[in-house]
C-alpha cells in the first residue's frame, strides 16, 4: 500500500503537469469545440487508454527503456512529433473543423479514441515522466514495488482524467455560443494550430 502523503505528492504533481496546455489538452479542447462533447469524452478515453499502457509499462519496469536505449526514444520523438505536426497542418488548412463539423465529416467513435490515443502514446515524455515520478514515491518497506507504482499511476490518472473532463466539458459548453461568431472560428483555429505545431517542433528539437 501507498502512503497518504505519497498519494497527495503525486496527485499534486500530476495537477500541475495537466493544468499546463499541452498536446493532450489541445486535441481533446479542438475535438469538443469541433464534435461536441461526446466526441470529447470519445477521444478523452483513448488518452487514459495510453496513460494505463503507460503505466502498465513502468510497472513491468520497460519504461526505463527509454532512458536506456536512446534510439527507441529517438524513434517514438520522431513519430510524436510528425502526428503533432500532422494535426496541426489540419487544423491550420481547416481539413479538422475547430468549432463547426457541418463542413467536415465528423470522425467516427473508434477513429476518436484512437486519435486521442496516438496524442498520447507518442509523448515519450510521459514515459520518462512515469519513470522519473513515481519511483520517488515508492516505499520498499510498504510491499510490492510493482503494486505501489500502479496505485501511484491512478492517482495520476484520476487527476488527469478529471482536469481534462473539465475542459472536454467547458469545451463542449461554450461551442454553440464560439459557433455563433465566425471570427472566433478563425481565431481558435489559429491558436489549436499553432500550439500543436509548437508541440511538435518542441519535442523534435527536445533532447531528452
Amino acid at each position: 500500500m501507498i502512503s497518504a502523503g505519497a498519494a497527495v505528492a503525486v496527485g499534486l504533481v500530476s495537477l500541475g503537469l495537466v493544468v499546463t496546455p499541452g498536446p493532450n489538452m489541445m486535441y481533446l479542447v479542438a475535438r469538443s469545440l469541433g464534435q461536441g462533447l461526446r466526441a470529447g469524452m470519445t477521444s478523452l478515453a483513448g488518452v487514459v487508454a495510453a496513460f494505463a499502457c503507460y503505466l502498465g509499462l513502468t510497472a513491468a519496469g520497460l519504461s526505463v527503456v527509454f532512458a536506456t536505449v536512446p534510439a527507441l526514444y529517438l524513434v517514438v520523438k520522431v513519430l510524436g512529433a510528425a502526428y503533432h505536426a500532422w494535426l496541426a497542418w489540419g487544423v491550420l488548412r481547416g481539413r479538422r473543423s475547430v468549432l463547426s463539423s457541418h463542413d467536415v465529416a465528423p470522425d467516427s467513435p473508434r477513429r476518436l479514441m484512437a486519435m486521442g490515443f496516438l496524442t498520447c502514446i507518442l509523448n515519450p515524455k510521459i514515459a520518462l515522466m512515469y519513470a522519473a515520478l513515481l519511483p520517488q514515491f515508492v516505499d520498499t518497506e510498504r510491499g510490492s514495488t510493482g503494486q505501489q507504482i500502479v496505485l501511484l499511476g491512478l492517482v495520476q490518472i484520476v487527476v488527469a482524467t478529471t482536469v481534462n473532463a473539465g475542459w472536454v466539458l467547458l469545451a463542449g459548453r461554450i461551442r454553440s455560443t464560439l459557433q455563433q461568431r465566425p471570427a472566433a472560428e478563425r481565431a481558435t483555429r489559429y491558436v489549436v494550430g499553432l500550439l500543436l505545431g509548437g508541440f511538435a517542433v518542441h519535442l523534435a528539437a527536445s533532447t531528452s
